[in-house]
């Protein structure tokens, strides 16, 4: 444990948050009370929350399968290199493995108080093809029993638990791998069975989690993406009337209702969470409304038509999915929403990629495997599959999952304070090598200053994309990886990096690691706001690869000094930083 006990160390300067989070959840439930959400006591709660994507359902983008997608097709795939019975054994070691009570409690002391369980519907009832008798719904004890753990834990960590329908039953849209679709089979819409399902699966949750406060919510229906009036409109943005949406989400919350008069129910429009039209007004006094934001501007234009919602019917809203993006993007996301008295859920937890707090290291053996499943390479023996397929089960255990603490430190610190903290602790003797990319940990202008700070994929006309690199960090600073660890790259004119470093009183010579085609660019260096001295890389000698550029008579005050690299002229590479004391 010495992994989570170092990042509990960490994450010691949350700790004030980390007591407002336990002393702000209470043993009342959660209520909707005109635009706000409350605990029991009437406390304003705004809900900071994070999604278990990947757990009880697995989408391909998330372990680099995009060209497979969906979970039962990664399935399949799995049964055809390593057999029926491992691939049994796979699934059931995965469910123990993704998510345990070390996640939640990691999650707690981070300064989340709120989980978002994306739940598979196939791990708590049989499919409507596969049930014994037509009609009737067949319990699977596996959800039920994993979700009773979930509870056990985020009771423990003061954490409140959103129960979340991601897939279910035919699917609810027409992006397939957000809910395990499959098209040869009727979908949601398609099936009155499958609704009844829906319905009946719902009230069933309802009446287990009745009187357990620790339940924040019933988010009953993820992304639905239909066209009920045009078939053309495959996402459901441009619907008018909804009709069926709503009346499956009223035929739900009456069902709820009929066990559960305690908890929120939480509603999502068509296209994706947001189109409501025709899905007011709503029909319970107990509801909240959830909306998802991806890859658009954050600034309050963004999110207004559901503040108007809000204003106008006086419902809570919450922002119940939003991530896969830039630390930049995240914090100013999180500031926009929380302003707005609304909570939040990420998107996710963990997964292969840097864009989230825990990423799963990538298996040996798993690219020749990614080859033979997208058609570019031979498949591997059995045995070589399942090594493979072992490794990834370890590697989904927090203590073996690469932490990226500047992301939860955008996500909290950065959100509150304008101020720039260590990424590493630099401490410069008589010769002293740090890495570039360990520069502070702090917001856009505040820690470093990069022109394309994060991705506006949804955004026409604007093709940024953050770290172009996608490596180490997940800042807008482009980081690559190479032979030997990482380094910045594509650095443009008037771009820094701040680095805190403690050293003792005197003179050093610093070299600057670089590569430039050309000797193309210029660099200079500033001390505690002193004036910078700059070099030119024309002025160097260039070589093939590495080679490095002298500033001469940098003095640095004893104790703690902050340093900042600024690009004059752009066009080289920055591998690292030495401190040679005269």
């Amino acid at each position: 444990m010495k992994y989570y006990r170092s990042a509990a160390r960490y994450f010691g300067a949350f700790v004030l948050i980390v007591l407002f989070t336990a002393s702000a959840y209470s043993q009342g439930f959660l209520k909707a009370n005109g635009r706000l959400i409350v605990d029991g006591k009437g406390n304003k709660v705004i809900l900071r929350g994070m999604g278990m994507g990947g757990w009880m359902l697995q989408e391909g983008y998330m372990f680099k399968l995009s060209n497979l997608g969906r979970q039962y097709i990664i399935r399949q795939h799995i049964e055809d290199v390593a057999g029926a019975e491992y691939t049994a054994n796979f699934y059931d070691k995965w469910l123990t493995n993704h998510t345990r009570k070390i996640d939640v409690d990691s999650m707690a002391a981070w300064g989340f108080n709120s989980i978002r369980l994306p739940m598979h519907y196939n791990l708590y009832t049989l499919p409507v093809d596969k049930e014994p008798v037509a009609g009737k719904n067949t319990w699977v004890e596996k959800g039920f029993a994993m979700t009773d753990s979930l509870v056990k834990w985020c009771k423990a960590a003061h954490i409140y638990l959103i129960l979340d329908l991601h897939a279910a039953p035919g699917g609810q849209g027409n992006d397939l791998p957000i809910s395990d679709r499959d098209p040869d089979k009727p979908s949601l819409w398609e099936s009155k069975a499958n609704q009844d399902k829906m319905i009946a699966l719902w009230k069933k949750l309802a009446q287990r989690y009745a009187n357990e406060p620790a339940i924040g919510g019933y988010d009953i229906i993820n992304e639905p993406n239909w066209g009920f009036e045009s078939a053309d409109d495959k996402r459901g943005t441009s619907e008018t009337k909804n009709e069926p949406l709503r009346k499956l989400m009223m035929d739900i919350t009456t069902a709820i209702r009929e066990v559960d008069k305690n908890h929120i129910v939480i509603v999502e429009g068509n296209g994706f969470g947001n189109n409501y039209r025709g899905v007011f007004p709503l029909w319970d006094n107990n509801m909240v409304v959830s909306f998802h934001k991806y890859g658009n501007f954050n600034n309050v234009k963004a999110i207004q038509s559901f503040l108007t919602l809000s204003e106008q019917y006086n419902v809570p809203l919450w922002l119940g999915e939003s991530g896969e993006n830039s630390d930049t993007w995240f914090t100013e996301a999180i500031k926009l929403a929380e302003s707005n008295n609304i909570g939040w859920a990420w998107w996710q937890l963990k997964k292969m990629g840097i864009a989230n707090p825990l990423e799963i290291k990538v298996p040996a053996g798993y690219q020749k495997l990614v080859d033979y499943w997208s058609g570019k390479g031979a498949k591997p023996s059995q045995g070589e599959a399942i090594a493979t397929l072992n490794e990834l089960l370890e590697n989904i255990k927090l203590e073996n999952n690469i932490y990226h603490k500047d992301i939860t430190d955008a996500m909290f610190r950065q959100v509150r304070s304008a101020t720039a903290i260590p990424f590493k602790r630099n401490f410069i003797g008589s010769n002293t090598t740090i890495n570039a990319v360990d520069y502070d940990m702090g917001s856009q202008r505040i820690a470093y200053f990069d022109k394309d700070t994060a991705s506006y994929q949804y955004t026409p006309g604007v093709k940024t994309v953050g770290n172009k690199g996608h490596a180490y960090r997940n800042e807008g600073v482009d980081i690559q990886a190479d032979e030997s660890g990482y380094h910045i790259f594509s650095i443009e004119d008037s771009e820094w990096l701040q680095y805190t470093v403690q050293a003792g009183k005197g003179t050093y010579t610093v070299k600057l690691l670089v590569s430039s085609e050309g000797g193309k660019g210029k660099v200079s260096l500033s001390v505690n706001n002193n004036p910078a001295q700059a070099v030119s890389l024309a002025a160097a000698t260039p070589i093939a690869g590495w080679y490095p550029v002298e500033l001469k008579d940098i003095k640095l005050n004893k104790g703690i000094n902050k340093l900042r690299v600024l690009a004059d002229e752009g066009g080289f590479n920055l591998k690292s930083i030495q401190f040679i004391k005269d």
